[in-house]
């Protein structure tokens, strides 16, 4: 095996256990330096190296978007993966962008599949106006009972991929997948060239996607002002 492809923090990471030696390209990581993965984005210093999606920084960046959608909103709910450490920076990050937009930010976290019914009741509970929904392996295959959740309670929400907005998600903002899996095909060369993984510094994205679904903004009664709808890359009508 001359070079591994691995997507996702808990994957890249059981990759790295097994082997210390093959190359491997990482792609779809949140934060690889808090993760253990690589020593810095510049210098990663080992057999890792590859794309990260700035989850940490775009946590600020989703909540700043939703508040700019929702213009009256003061509660926002965040659903977020507890169990996974590569999470807790982005829940502070989130903190501290809930801050500057003067928002009270309830922390909705789950460890496994049996915690979601529970948060949906929590932030029914607390009288949540809004959800942001964090990017993670758990939470994602939680997607379709997420997507009902806000659409039975008339929530708007905020996602971190394409695909949950044409399967009726309300708002997503995140990195283009596409560009970053062809950036990823570079990597891979360069590797098969006999670049080291350790003198190639790992990437941050440059292309970003914002998509909102029109029909979802109708079915909870939510009108998107027009000044966030002219920022969108994609409109589902």
């Amino acid at each position: 095996m001359d070079v591994i492809l691995a997507t996702a923090t808990p994957s890249v990471l059981a990759v790295k256990n097994a082997s210390a030696t093959i190359p491997i390209v990482l792609v779809g990581v949140g934060d690889p330096v808090a993760s253990g993965l690589v020593a810095s984005l510049a210098r990663p210093g080992g057999n890792i190296t590859g794309l990260t999606i700035a989850a940490v920084e775009l946590s600020g960046k989703r909540l700043e978007l939703l508040k700019e959608a929702v213009p009256n909103l003061t509660r926002v709910a965040f659903l977020w993966n507890a169990a996974n450490p590569a999470q807790v920076p982005q829940w502070r990050e989130a903190q501290a962008a809930a801050q500057e937009l003067r928002l009270q930010l309830q922390s909705l976290e789950v460890r496994s599949s049996r915690d979601f019914d529970s948060a949906f009741e929590a932030a029914l509970r607390e009288r949540a106006q809004a959800l942001a929904v964090s990017p993670e392996p758990l939470i994602n295959t939680h997607l379709k009972s997420i997507v009902e959740f806000t659409a039975k309670n008339r929530l708007p929400a905020m996602y971190a991929g394409p695909e949950v907005v044409d399967a009726g998600g309300l708002m997503s903002y995140a990195p283009s997948y596409g560009d970053l899996s062809r950036r990823a095909a570079t990597y891979v060369d360069k590797i098969l060239k006999g670049a080291k993984p350790a003198d190639l510094p790992v990437e941050q994205p440059t292309k970003f996607e914002f998509i909102i679904n029109l029909k979802a903004a109708k079915q909870i009664g939510l009108t998107i002002p027009p000044n966030v709808l002219v920022r969108a890359n994609k409109v589902i009508r």
